[in-house]
């Protein structure tokens, strides 16, 4: 599989992977194809994800930029057509209060704002008639042993008392009755504005509405250089070339090894590894008292998700393996099948009929950052979203249209900080394997 530590290019007009959402969701839409000609554009995208869907949808709505898209594969071809497909109220790793310690009230209360603002954005686009399979709205976070419920009782109290955010406290009777029997699952909060979509038919919805507006999206064009010349950018493909006058990397945790200096060792790509089940029959259903479409995710340091999908089959989700070379290893889907099965003991005899993983991409400071590059006022870039860009990658792709416009942004780390490096960066995967293993013993001794 494509490693982005160790590969230069995540190759040519690749097909999407074996996922349950290539296999469900029909065929995709048509797109402006390989570029095979030189042209001049005010802004070259490099990405056709959430992120560069976004920026070129709303260069196109709200300044009049019409911009050109390079995509080496497919439309969402990475991570925004092979995640969960959970729509949260939430971004990168850092938890409320700590924003809060870290730069104040008001900082984290804005940053709470560009948050709901995605969602918002979301929301508005799937109304423009994203045929995306939405679910029923609820987020479920579950504690995953007895110790955890105290902590998720706290949180519900700090958000309802911070934001009047509407949360509610599930006792594990209260979550095993009205939701779902999980024996792994010792209460929980819930929250009324999370839901689940297909990820790839959103991301092809936000390609329609994008080309609708004037944006050029070209297929099976991987950028295999980025330079300048007398203060323009010169953009490479293999068959043609983009002159262009700005220039914004949306690859995420899919940007190839020394892509581009700006973003150099600065992300940590890690695999998330997802399988779908066998539909279940309405016995299983019963039996695990499975009544929810929520969206849900427990505790722990390395968390599992999960979700029942719209035709009953289970999706569920957890960490990868750590290198790509490993990625199409059976473990790991087999691992996550014994903990749904551990979860839901009725669904013994359940098998998957779907795995695969995709890249997330993980910032040092576990927070998403929308920026200039530091040495170069004509490159802007939206990188780390640490697992959490199914929404905010839109929001933030609007941002790097604001920025790439001249608008000014709100005053937030966000935006006004550039992705720190990380230190020793040849050793990001030796640090990753350490967590991997702190994580293991956290979640069952602590």
């Amino acid at each position: 599989m494509y490693d982005p530590l160790h590969d230069s290019s995540p190759g040519t007009n690749l097909d999407y992977p074996e996922s349950y959402w290539a296999g469900i969701s029909g065929e995709a839409p048509q797109d402006d194809g390989q570029l095979t000609s030189d042209i001049d554009a005010d802004v070259v995208i490099i990405g056709s994800g959430y992120t560069g869907l976004s920026c070129a949808l709303h260069l196109a709505r709200e300044h009049n930029i019409k911009a050109v898209v390079l995509e080496a594969n497919k439309t969402a071809w990475g991570c925004s057509g092979r995640n969960a497909g959970f729509i949260l109220k939430s971004t990168g790793r850092k938890p409320w209060s700590a924003m809060t310690q870290s730069w104040g009230e008001e900082v984290m209360r804005g940053i709470y704002s560009e948050v709901c603002q995605g969602v918002d954005t979301v929301n508005s686009l799937i109304a423009e008639g994203i045929d995306c399979q939405q679910q029923t709205n609820g987020y479920i976070r579950v504690a995953h042993k007895p110790s955890m419920f105290a902590g998720l009782v706290k949180q519900a109290k700090l958000l309802q008392n911070t934001f009047s955010y509407d949360v509610d406290i599930l006792s594990r009777e209260e979550l095993h009755q009205s939701y779902m029997a999980d024996q792994n699952a010792h209460g929980a909060i819930r929250f009324d504005d999370g839901f689940g979509i297909n990820p790839l038919k959103l991301a092809w919805g936000y390609q329609r509405l994008a080309r609708e507006s004037g944006v050029k999206i070209h297929t099976g064009s991987p950028v295999i250089e980025l330079s300048e010349n007398n203060g323009k950018q010169v953009i490479t493909t293999p068959n043609a070339t983009v002159t262009a006058q700005k220039v914004v990397l949306a690859t995420n945790g899919y940007t190839p090894k020394n892509f581009h200096l700006s973003v150099a060792n600065k992300t940590l790509p890690v695999l998330s590894q997802i399988i779908v089940s066998e539909p279940l029959t309405e016995e299983q259903l019963q039996a695990c008292n499975f009544l929810t479409s929520n969206v849900v995710m427990d505790t722990r340091a390395l968390k599992y998700y999960y979700r029942k999908l719209p035709d009953n089959r289970i999706l569920f989700g957890g960490r990868g393996a750590i290198t790509g070379k490993s990625a199409d290893d059976p473990y790991y889907a087999n691992r996550l099948l014994n903990v749904l099965k551990q979860s839901f003991p009725p669904l013994q005899n359940i098998k998957y009929q779907y795995a695969w993983s995709g890249w997330i991409c993980m910032s040092l400071d576990d927070i998403p950052h929308i920026n200039q590059a530091a040495d170069n006022d004509n490159v802007f870039y939206a990188m780390g979203y640490c697992g959490n860009g199914v929404s905010f990658a839109v929001q933030a792709g609007k941002r790097l249209a604001d920025k790439v416009s001249g608008k000014d942004l709100p005053n937030l780390p966000l935006y006004n900080k550039q992705l720190p490096k990380f230190p020793m960066p040849a050793l990001r995967r030796v640090g990753q394997w350490g967590y991997f293993h702190y994580g293991k013993i956290k979640d069952a001794y602590f």
